[in-house]
């Protein structure tokens, strides 16, 4: 069965100069429906009101740099002439995990926090991960300590690193603008001291990329209103979901993200992977799903969710999502701190010595 044609209104959305914050979205009312939107059936998009970089709109709406990139994928991320047109995210699809607490998809470098104080509504916030040599870790934590104005204690691992690279680092670093830990840190039941934590002013445009030594990185205002939204004890949710599919409206969506650097999936395990989602989601065995479409989106890897089926979704399973996540905080995933790094290789903004990754 094809789907019919699904036409897109676009939005024109005023460029203001503001602190990034959070993109806030009503959850859907329909519990089997798991994609949420921003602007509904439309298609966001920011007119240039001056030259500026992708990085720069990037910040603006609180998106990461890959991701923005890849939603504009013929724009030169470093020159955006005034006038032109910028495609935004507006519809995601929620991870497969608990809603409650923070759920960190690493795959699209992209955080969901459910708020205690909020029911129904959740929040959605860039950030950077752990390079390929230094992995963020996957599994089930919570939140353990709540610090402002961290000092930062670079471990020998780190430090020998930076020595190597000809750029040494202290024992400490005090709080100030150029802590890697930004002025906030939220500490996770993880050995090693692994954080969810602001960033330093040189390093804002890393957000949204793989060039962190394991933690979590944010825009400083996002780490601000996260913290102070979170109490200790909140839950956290590390998973690695590449490709996820969701309901609305009795449309199903497949959304799909590319490899993180150091890993590789080749098409057909990516197509395996799909379909077993798919297979789970309308549970069918053969479901007669849009296959140009689907193609279509393993393909490009946009992260943007394309419509692949149209049919009444199965009634939501006795299991519970907290039911079926996959590990406790023992078994969690912890990347070797004696591991020898190795240069990062994603693209460096113009000006900048070191690739954005100093520190957490």
């Amino acid at each position: 069965m094809k789907i019919r044609k699904l036409f897109a209104l676009s939005v024109l959305l005023p460029c203001i100069s503001t602190n990034v914050q959070a993109t806030t979205y009503q959850l859907p009312e329909n519990p089997n429906d798991s994609v949420i939107t921003q602007y509904p059936d439309k298609l966001a998009l920011e007119r240039a009101e001056i030259d500026e970089t992708l990085l720069d709109v990037a910040l603006r709406n609180t998106l990461g740099q890959n991701e923005i990139v890849r939603l504009n994928p013929k724009l030169d991320r470093w020159e955006i002439k005034k006038g032109e047109m910028v495609k935004l995210a507006n519809r995601r699809i929620l991870p497969d995990t608990p809603h409650k607490g923070i759920t960190l998809n690493i795959s699209e470098f992209r955080m969901y926090q459910y708020p205690a104080n909020q029911p129904g509504m959740v929040m959605s916030y860039a950030h950077g991960i752990g390079r390929q040599d230094w992995k963020t870790p996957l599994g089930e934590t919570k939140v353990v300590r709540k610090v402002k104005d961290p000092s930062w204690h670079p471990p020998e691992s780190i430090r020998a690193e930076h020595a190597a690279n000809g750029d040494p680092l202290p024992e400490v670093v005090p709080p100030g603008p150029h802590n890697p830990l930004g002025a906030h840190a939220l500490y996770l039941n993880l050995p090693g001291e692994y954080r969810i934590h602001g960033t330093d002013i040189d390093k804002i445009f890393g957000i949204g990329m793989q060039i962190t030594h394991g933690c979590v990185r944010m825009y400083p205002e996002d780490i601000a209103q996260l913290f102070n939204s979170v109490d200790v004890g909140t839950p956290v949710y590390l998973v690695k979901q590449p490709i996820k599919v969701g309901w609305l409206d009795n449309t199903l969506y497949i959304e799909a993200h590319p490899d993180l650097q150091g890993e590789e999936i080749s098409d057909g395990q990516r197509h395996e992977d799909a379909f077993k989602l798919i297979q789970k989601a309308t549970k069918q065995e053969m479901p007669e799903i849009d296959q140009k479409a689907l193609s279509q989106a393993l393909k490009e890897l946009t992260g943007d969710p394309v419509a692949i089926y149209e049919g009444v979704p199965p009634s939501l399973e006795t299991t519970t999502p907290e039911a079926s996540m996959s590990r406790p905080v023992e078994d969690i995933q912890v990347p070797d701190e004696t591991l020898k790094p190795e240069p990062i290789s994603e693209p460096v903004r113009k000006g900048s010595p070191d690739g954005y990754y100093h520190g957490g």
